[in-house]
């Protein structure tokens, strides 16, 4: 087990450090340890050096290929088909690939280097792995390591080789199946948990799976190849008479089923498992699970260093682990107090909880109390559902009457745990940070809990105590609010409640789901007036999850219809709805909030400098002041300095200052002196490509005395304004703040 982890820590370490740092410190300590009587310090070495000699090689390989030398080039490419093409949340289609051959006007070159290919074309939805296509592309550099370059393909895709019979038969497999798991959530989560195929999984499903803890029954892993082959075997025990067979017979269907799934990170983590069991099993030398897993890691890292960086790799390493070396000790305490069934039930979901959940909140940024009851309901459904669609699979193409009848069955515990995950992501949750603090706060509790596993029980108690008040505490929005800033990643989106319900909805960000959840936590059910200040994605992008079960009576649009796809879009989504153009002088009164629009102007205003290629649509953005008998709100879309400087003379002071464009550094300093706010609002997404919020915006703010609060580090806010007292909350800690009006 060591050596496994040492070898994936030396993936790890080399990825993320200057290359062959860490191979060329490992070699050393190799070195020195050949000195010493330590056998095992100089294997755990030894190790640790593989994995960061094969990451090493890899990234190597990447870095000095042909294709990196071409980014930017349009050119003609010959690819093979690695991965099912998928359709993103952009509207495009997504798969990786491998380059054979590169034309130029320069001149060809052969190569075989991994890339990743988007393209809007729905017609690559046919493509199998293994074959291969033409096509005119554009190369540039990409953010995900593992490939080469970015292949950003417009036109069409010429198919070169046809799938082979057995693509055609795995292709048949997993159409057929899911063709026949029928439409809605319980449809699209059959072929997730048999075949890990989230293809028909919308985003708001994924997202209430995530939530709730139950993503992992997507993810072929362990528990479905532990499911699969312990079917299997018994199976041939009608078949065959020597042991040695069966296994055989079940190592072969294995390596079918890993076809069928693809091999994703958990796959092959669980595939390289099984098969050191199946092996230990049929020569008698024992069943020893952590030398397994620990081959098991070893194996798939030397075999693709990436998976080393991989989440879901992780996680599977993790909720393996936790299964092996907590689980047992979990059953022998909670039987003390509880039937030993229930105990065995209860156990594995928390083991698999408490050893992820450092991973989880690393990723996410919380952790979901309700996972682990989301976990226990959902269990016993697992298995029907993993054999009989298993079943259902392998027979879709001959007998699809039967499949039908197998499918027909599984739908309502597929059902079911689709309804658990709809359930438990309703729940709040405890948010902690991102990244490296959230890991390693999670991590030295988990330590913790092995360490002093004597006294486990007082320990998870006061965990689960902690947990749940600190979820209490971090409720949001938590009483009355007036205003609230929705957290919508790299976007926009403010809210003005209007009682019972209603509420007043300024942009609503790129994200569906978070625009949902956002208006769920907040209670708005009818919208009275939207406005989406202009056709930007990080503006418009959410209306689906906005208007999501929810009335708007009215929405103002801008007069700028570019981007045209987007405004089209929301044309499209908001039929029958009362759409209004409203430029400067225009105004209405909503309950008892006043509200004047400054901007757009009416005419044609053509400026002297733009400083972006969507400065002509940002300068379209509807800018209104909103007013009532407690605050003033000043909130202009993405207008830049050019439109801020003519709307200088419109104040005299405000409250509150929704931050234009979310905080970037074109801002005009003396618009920001005549509003003279008091409180500042940021909407931004942590980490964005864009380096928002300028340093010098924020700086500008402060020096006026605003107080400024930011998305990405406070998440959602709310404001009340009550008394001349402006107090702030956010989502992700209590924090209020008080300034006099």
């Amino acid at each position: 087990m060591a050596v496994g982890a040492a070898i994936w820590l030396g993936a790890l370490l080399q990825s993320a450090t200057a290359p062959w740092r860490i191979s060329i410190c490992a070699l050393a300590l190799t070195l020195f340890s050949l000195f010493s009587r330590k056998f095992r310090f100089t294997v755990i070495i030894t190790a640790l050096l593989l994995g960061s000699t094969v990451m090493s090689l890899r990234e190597a390989s990447l870095a000095h290929s042909q294709i990196a030398k071409l980014y930017g080039q349009s050119v003609d490419v010959i690819a093979q088909v690695v991965t099912d093409p998928n359709q993103t949340t952009s509207g495009n289609y997504s798969f990786l690939a491998r380059a054979i051959y590169v034309a130029t006007p320069a001149g060809s070159y052969g190569m075989r280097v991994p890339i990743r290919v988007i393209t809007p074309k729905k017609s690559v939805l046919g493509l199998l792995p293994g074959q291969s296509f033409r096509a005119t592309a554009r190369l540039v550099t990409s953010k995900e390591a593992r490939v080469g370059a970015l292949v950003l393909i417009d036109g069409d895709v010429s198919v070169i080789t046809q799938a082979s019979r057995w693509a055609n038969s795995l292709a048949a497999i997993r159409y057929g199946l899911r063709d026949l798991s029928g439409d809605g959530d319980a449809g699209a989560l059959i072929p997730g948990m048999v075949l890990g195929d989230t293809s028909k999984q919308s985003l708001e499903f994924k997202t209430a799976m995530k939530r709730s803890g139950l993503t992992h029954l997507v993810a072929v892993s362990g528990a479905n190849f532990a499911i699969v082959s312990s079917f299997v075997l018994w199976c041939m025990q009608f078949l065959f008479m020597r042991m040695k067979l069966r296994l055989s017979a079940t190592a072969i269907a294995l390596i079918c089923f890993i076809a069928l799934v693809r091999p994703s990170p958990s796959v092959l983590r669980a595939a390289a498992m099984a098969a050191v069991l199946l092996i230990a099993q049929g020569t008698h030398r024992g069943r020893d699970s952590l030398p397994a897993l620990g081959f098991a890691i070893g194996a798939v890292v030397v075999a693709d260093p990436w998976q080393a960086r991989d989440a879901g790799f992780a996680l599977s390493v993790m909720a393996t682990a936790g299964l092996l070396l907590f689980a047992p000790l979990v059953v022998e305490k909670l039987a003390r107090f509880m039937p030993e069934k229930l105990a065995q039930a209860l156990a594995p979901p928390l083991a698999a909880i408490i050893f992820c959940s450092p991973v989880l909140v690393a990723l996410a940024g919380y952790l979901s109390p309700i996972s682990i009851i989301a976990n226990l309901l959902a269990a016993p459904a697992v298995g029907p559902i993993t054999i009989l669609g298993f079943i259902a699979a392998l027979i879709s193409p001959f007998a699809p009457i039967i499949s039908a009848v197998l499918i027909w069955l599984i739908r309502y515990p597929a059902g079911f745990i689709a309804a658990v995950a709809t359930w438990a992501a309703q729940f709040p949750v405890l948010t902690l940070r991102t990244g490296s603090i959230g890991f390693l706060i999670v991590a030295i509790f988990t330590l913790t809990l092995w360490l002093f596993k004597r006294y486990i029980k007082a320990v998870s108690i006061i965990a689960l105590v902690l947990i749940l008040a600190l979820t209490w505490l971090q409720r949001w929005p938590a009483g009355q609010w007036q205003i609230a800033n929705c957290d919508v990643g790299q976007g926009d989106s403010m809210v003005i409640n209007l009682g019972n319900h209603r509420a007043i909805v300024l942009d609503v960000g790129p994200d569906s789901v978070l625009e949902d959840r956002c208006l769920r936590a907040l209670g708005v059910n009818e919208i009275p007036l939207m406005i989406l200040s202009h056709f930007h994605t990080d503006h418009v992008g959410g209306l689906s999850g906005a208007i999501n079960n929810r009335v708007v009576s009215q929405l103002w649009v801008s007069t700028n219809a570019e981007p045209l796809m987007e405004s089209a879009h929301v044309a499209s989504l908001m039929k029958g709805v009362e759409i209004v153009m409203p430029q400067r002088q225009f105004s209405a009164q909503v309950a008892q909030f006043t509200i004047k629009v400054l901007w757009p102007a009416s005419g044609t205003h053509v400026f002297a400098s733009m400083p972006g290629d969507g400065s002509a649509v940002n300068n379209s953005s509807i800018a209104v002041l909103i007013a009532s008998s407690d605050f003033t709100l000043f909130a202009g879309g993405d207008i830049e300095p050019a439109v801020q400087h003519e709307l200088v003379g419109d104040f005299n002071g405000v409250d509150i200052y929704k931050v234009s464009h979310h905080g970037s550094r074109y801002q005009d300093e003396g618009l920001m002196a005549a509003l003279d706010p008091q409180v500042a609002v940021i909407s931004v997404g942590a980490k964005n490509a864009y380096g928002h919020p300028a340093p010098q915006t924020v700086e500008a703010l402060t020096r006026l005395g605003a107080e400024v609060v930011r998305t990405d580090i406070s998440g959602a806010l709310s404001i009340t304004a009550k008394a001349h007292q402006i107090r702030v909350r956010t989502s992700k800690g209590r924090f209020n703040l008080f300034r006099l009006g």
